[in-house]
């Protein structure tokens, strides 16, 4: 999910250099929202490993 969030990213940014506002606008936005949904999933999977004390295993 955060490479879908990089790519609209880098949409946005060349859309913004090219002129095209509005769809600069709208992948900046959905960027955005990728990128917060990633860190929310990031942090729950965080918290549920520390409460759960499991370890991945070593390889």
């Amino acid at each position: 999910m955060l490479y879908w969030a990089v790519v609209f990213f880098i949409l946005a940014l060349v859309a913004g250099l090219f002129g095209f506002g509005g769809l600069a606008a709208t992948a900046g936005g959905i960027a955005k929202i990728l990128f917060f949904i990633f860190l929310v999933l990031f942090l729950i999977s965080l918290v549920y490993s520390l409460l759960t004390g499991r370890r991945p295993p070593m390889p």
